[in-house]
């Protein structure tokens, strides 16, 4: 007999099945869609093939150019973060133009007369010497003089006391016509020229700063003055030639005068010409510039307490390479007495660092190290940046013989006026001795173009984006409205997801 086994099917269960496989048809179908009508390179050809050779083809292609396409636009963005520069040349006419802040200094940094009494005291004080004859100097007497300035400079004596007054070398000024005179200068102290004099610097508490302009008055920029520099009362010894030293700088800095100084011989008419250039730096971090300045550079500027002075990276190389030295001398260079005011680490305040005796080999020799490597300096400063703002002056200098005879006279009462011993000679030599001792400076504003360099980043945001777009369209054809059939093809799996989540609850409710 015949058994008859009869299966009996739920149809709720053929009716789930047949869901579930609606559901994988749908989103095969979004998806299938979108291979097709992308505009997205290699995607459609996968999506249309018909064979699996074909499929393979188009994959290993699609996925070949992905990695040549991320490799570029790695290295576009690689680049961009390299932070690299390019610089542009402008040149603007700049009117009315500031005129530029002008140093002046006598060549020989001590006036004989004020600085042999007080010299002669510190070398018998100290038993150096025992005379009190203040006319003759032995060449053993001159190399007490730097003993001497540091001494003086360690007791807080400023060695404006031992050095030319402008009031005894200036004998006429001018700017642009309208009479200028000693009032005018600000003066600071050089180690090397002693008292400097600074014509235009910028001034706090004035309007602009107190800054003249090539325009005032009318004229173009000029500043004529004449000197009589009394080298009989230079130190024998000390000071090998005659004459000043100029500057032509900023209105805001603080010039460093030995390097950056021209100097200029006595029994002459100096003419200087000058362009201006401006450089502008790019902050970090494109570059390390600053404008900030230290509480060490700060202490230096406040013993200027009128003066509007700004950042300058060779300052601050100073006081860094004085407080690398003051740990390992337990002093600090006197070469670089004016930055001699440092912020040791572990330190909240500025201190006012002794200064090392000059026979001292421990200076110098932790200075040679320091400028060994600029790696080492750069890693012991990295506070000192260049300036991000700065105007320099390009200049041509040219010279005439003076005086001419019809000055002689003026010149001579000049002199005999003052309270300056007279050379031994002068009752029968004096003309020559105004040939001497006679400077005459004109300082002109060449042109009022202004050369204006410009660092700018040779990559912008821009640039990086459009360089990965070039790759992406380049290599496999992608957009930003590509990017968007991918967000619209998401969108719709994700809508035809929560569409069947939504009937499958119903249904369970039911």
């Amino acid at each position: 007999m015949k058994k008859t086994v009869e299966t009996i099917t739920d149809p709720s269960n053929n009716h789930q099945a047949t869901k579930s496989v609606s559901k994988r048809q749908r989103s095969r179908s979004i998806i299938r869609e979108f291979s097709l009508n992308t505009s997205t390179h290699g995607i459609p050809g996968i999506a249309r093939s018909e064979s699996y050779h074909n499929r393979i083809f188009w994959s290993v292609s699609l996925l070949l150019f992905i990695g040549i396409m991320l490799y570029f636009i790695i290295k576009s963005i690689l680049a961009y973060f390299q932070y690299p520069t390019q610089t542009s040349i402008d040149i603007v006419v700049e009117w009315p133009q500031a005129f530029p802040a002008v140093t002046l200094c006598n060549y020989s940094p001590y006036f004989y007369s004020r600085f042999i009494g007080p010299f002669l005291n510190y070398t018998n004080t100290m038993n150096l010497t025992n005379t009190t004859d203040t006319t003759k100097f032995t060449l053993q007497q001159a190399s007490y003089v730097r003993e001497f300035a540091r001494y003086n400079l360690q007791q807080e004596i400023s060695l404006t006391n031992f050095s030319y007054p402008l009031e005894v070398m200036l004998m006429s000024c001018s700017y642009n016509d309208i009479p200028c005179s000693a009032i005018n200068f600000t003066s600071f102290v050089s180690l090397r020229f002693g008292t400097c004099y600074t014509f235009n610097l910028k001034t706090k508490n004035m309007t602009n700063g107190g800054i003249k302009y090539s325009s005032d008055n009318g004229g173009e920029g000029k500043l004529a003055a004449t000197f009589y520099i009394h080298h009989h009362q230079y130190i024998p010894y000390i000071t090998q030639a005659v004459g000043m030293m100029v500057t032509i700088h900023d209105n805001n800095q603080l010039p460093i005068v030995a390097s950056s100084g021209m100097q200029l011989s006595a029994g002459k008419h100096h003419k200087i010409s000058y362009t201006k250039r401006t450089n502008l730096f790019l902050p970090s971090p494109y570059t390390t510039c600053t404008n900030d300045i230290s509480p060490a550079m700060q202490s230096l500027f406040n013993r200027y307490p009128n003066i509007d002075y700004a950042y300058s990276q060779t300052l601050c190389y100073s006081s860094c390479i004085q407080t690398y030295i003051y740990p390992k001398c337990g002093c600090v260079n006197p070469a670089f007495w004016g930055s001699r005011f440092i912020k040791v680490p572990g330190m909240s305040n500025v201190i006012a660092a002794p200064l090392c005796n000059w026979t001292d080999p421990c200076p110098s020799q932790v200075t040679t190290q320091f400028y060994t490597s600029g790696e080492f300096r750069d890693a012991q400063c990295p506070n000192c940046g260049q300036e991000c703002t700065s105007n320099t002056f390009t200049i041509k200098s040219s010279t005439l013989n003076a005086p001419v005879e019809s000055q002689m006279d003026t010149i001579r009462k000049f002199v005999q006026s003052l309270s300056v011993p007279l050379a031994n000679n002068w009752s029968t030599n004096w003309q020559n001795e105004i040939r001497e001792n006679y400077v005459s400076l004109e300082v002109t504003c060449e042109t009022t173009r202004t050369e204006i360099y410009t660092q700018q980043a040779a990559l912008s945001a821009v640039d990086v984006i459009s360089n990965v777009g070039g790759q992406t369209g380049l290599w496999i054809g992608i957009s930003f409205l590509s990017l968007f059939e991918m967000i619209e093809m998401i969108y719709r799996l994700f809508r035809s997801r929560c569409h069947a989540l939504k009937n499958t609850m119903n249904q369970t409710r039911e």
